[in-house]
């Protein structure tokens, strides 16, 4: 475990949401942390797609680096490109 420095606006987006979703600072900045990972390794996956990732990996043991890397690519999503008038 290790300290991480943090800004105050920061550290009060982490403690409002945390108050919010019932977890503590620390758990709030873990689970962001967790998600951001997620989200950079795996660029086309959305939110729904990184919880589902997150929670197969608690049912395995837990997240780690190597099981993120390994982890299953989502579905193809369909494109976010505006779409052309009928």
């Amino acid at each position: 475990m290790g300290i991480v420095k943090i800004s105050e606006s920061m550290h009060e987006n982490l403690r409002v949401a945390g108050n919010a979703l019932d977890r503590s600072i620390n758990a709030q900045a873990e689970h962001w942390m967790k998600v951001g990972m997620l989200a950079e390794m795996h660029p086309d996956l959305d939110h729904r797609e990184i919880c589902r990732l997150l929670v197969q990996a608690e049912l395995a043991g837990g997240l780690d680096l190597v099981s993120a890397l390994n982890a299953p690519q989502g579905k193809p999503r369909a494109s976010t490109a505006p779409k052309g008038k009928h």
